[in-house]
């Protein structure tokens, strides 16, 4: 199969160069639109429950919310475990999955189990699922900051304007807002003033839940015209909850503020925000599963500066966490990595080869197979992070050694045969024997290399999340290399003369190059030989597809003491 492989691609140079062409183009839109983290994501795949109780005891919340709850959620496929923990007025319930189970089949089924179990809860307790997002999706913070306004304005304003605003933008989960004081109306109920008036506590918050309503009732037809009758009862201010009727003393009504004192207070807190030395309000993006993070955060950065204008002049929103930094300063730091050793590859090659098009041959593979990887990595959903481009950036070095084997085969067939390069038939059979004689056991030497990390697949868990980007980059642009090796390597050295060998000027040149290896080499023994005991190891890669004399000079003038090793690569 690899042969006819080969030698269909030989007969169909253009095809094949259209192709890759093509495929480099497609690599190159897939890595501008592959997710950008600056790490795996390693949570687990899980779904949270939140059931809000006021005012119960943690027992109680655990004996009548978390623990039934808990019970009839260990039952659904896929599950496996389910953690839970009761607190003062609420229940946080952690339904952890198998980590090939889709995220939105886990939250219907979650949420079909509640409908079932609702009945069995305390009356007004209504379960509701946490956002669709992981244990890594806070990706953006920001305080909203006024010299003028106080702690509960600011938290209005970000509960009531500014949460709302942010949440639509497309990839967020959630805007949850953290610090300040919420506000509330509070009425503080005088025992006494019930007692003279012989009212039950119930009665004051039966009337206070029943008033804060509109109700709607029919419509009066005048002049043509419908007239729409309605009841207007929402409270607006601290006046609206002062004159609630809650009863009546010899048909004289009896107003709240008759038996309490209503005023505008704040919540009772859990939490704190503390930006410095004092303390701020502010609001916590969480970004949705599986989305690019980086676009998240330039979105909620652009719906920022939007509504910064329509925002009161002395407030400001100022971020204080921006992740896409940590994302920059990880993937520059790779990339730069990568731009390095492609660099040096390369400067390798032309130090060996000494001939422009020859290189070429060798280092066209090298981008192509990185594209491959990138487009790869787009389908499988993986994300550009620090682990999975070092994936790519450990298999840079090896990604060309194939393409060397082949073009180094190819001299040899040439010269050995000392075929014209003007005679294209003669190029032709010359290129396509000596490519079917390497291409197996080529093909099949990165083939075992790959299988290197079959370990690495098969770990489980955190540690699976955390080397699956690294294996999976590795074996993908290992195997776009491979298959670049045995099609377009052979089509590039015949194709327009690429592959024609170096002139006897060229030759003279490496050997004086060779030489002056030589004398490093020895002038390195002799530092060696000053430390008893050291060890150095050498290894000469390729010089045969240069000139097998470079090689016989090297181990010809090598010393027979030297206290190290020299590995020839054949």
């Amino acid at each position: 199969m690899i042969s006819r492989l080969i030698e269909a691609s030989l007969r169909n140079r253009v095809i094949v160069l259209v192709l890759y062409a093509a495929l480099a183009l497609w690599g190159w839109w897939a890595l501008g639109r592959t997710p950008i983290d600056a790490i795996p994501d390693l949570s687990d795949n899980q779904v949270i429950v939140f059931t809000d109780w006021p005012g119960h005891s943690p027992q109680e919340v655990e004996d009548q919310v978390t623990y039934p709850m808990t019970v009839n959620l260990q039952g659904l496929a896929g599950v496996r475990v389910v953690r839970s923990q009761s607190a003062f007025g609420f229940s946080m319930i952690y339904v952890v999955f198998e980590d090939d189970v889709d995220l939105y089949f886990a939250r219907s089924r979650v949420l079909e189990r509640m409908s079932l179990i609702g009945k069995s809860l305390p009356a007004g307790v209504v379960p509701t699922l946490g956002p669709d997002a992981t244990g890594v999706g806070h990706v953006f913070w920001y305080t909203v900051e006024s010299r003028t306004r106080s702690l509960r304005d600011l938290r209005t304003l970000q509960d009531w304007f500014i949460r709302y605003q942010l949440n639509a933008v497309p990839g967020v989960a959630e805007v949850a807002s953290v610090g300040g004081t919420v506000q509330q109306y509070q009425v503080d109920v005088d025992p006494n003033r019930l007692r003279t008036y012989n009212l039950p506590l119930s009665t004051v918050v039966d009337a206070v839940r029943r008033s804060n309503i509109n109700v709607g009732g029919n419509v009066l037809e005048s002049n043509g015209a419908w007239l729409i009758v309605r009841g207007v009862g929402l409270i607006g201010s601290v006046d609206d909850v002062k004159r609630i009727v809650i009863g009546a003393h010899n048909g004289t009504p009896i107003y709240v503020d008759q038996v309490a004192n209503v005023q505008v207070g704040d919540a009772f807190r859990v939490a704190s925000l503390v930006k410095g030395t004092s303390e701020a309000v502010g609001g916590v993006i969480v970004a949705r599963s599986g989305t690019n993070t980086r676009q998240v955060i330039e979105a909620v950065k652009a719906r920022i500066a939007e509504i910064q204008p329509g925002l009161p002049a002395d407030v400001s929103i100022v971020p204080f966490y921006d992740r896409s930094d940590l994302i920059d300063r990880s993937v520059d730091t790779l990339r730069h990595a990568l731009l390095e050793e492609i660099l040096l590859v390369t400067l390798a090659h032309v130090l060996f080869l000494m001939h422009f098009r020859s290189i070429l041959i060798v280092t066209i593979p090298l981008p192509l197979a990185v594209l491959c990887s990138f487009t790869a990595m787009y389908y499988a959903g993986l994300s550009a992070n620090i682990m999975s481009l070092a994936g790519i950036a450990i298999a840079i070095g090896v990604l060309v050694d194939a393409g060397i084997v082949v073009t180094e085969n190819a001299f040899r067939f040439m010269e050995q045969r000392q075929v014209d390069p003007a005679d294209r038939r003669a190029v032709f059979a010359t290129v396509l024997e000596s490519t079917r004689l390497v291409g197996r056991p080529v093909f099949f030497s990165m083939a075992i290399i790959l299988l290197a990390f079959v370990p690495v697949f098969a770990l489980t868990g955190q540690e699976g999340k955390l080397f699956h980007p690294l294996a999976f980059t590795k074996t993908f642009s290992m195997a776009g290399a491979a298959l670049l090796s045995i099609t377009l390597v052979p089509v590039l050295y015949q194709q327009g003369g690429f592959g024609l060998p170096p002139s006897p000027q060229q030759r003279r040149f490496i050997t004086q190059e060779s030489e002056q290896w030589l004398q490093l080499f020895e002038e390195s023994a002799n530092a060696v030989r000053e430390f008893p005991g050291a060890k150095l190891g050498w290894s000469i890669h390729s010089l045969r597809a240069v000139d097998p004399e470079a090689v016989k000079i090297i181990f010809r003038n090598m010393p027979e003491d030297l206290p190290f090793h020299i590995h020839a690569a054949e």
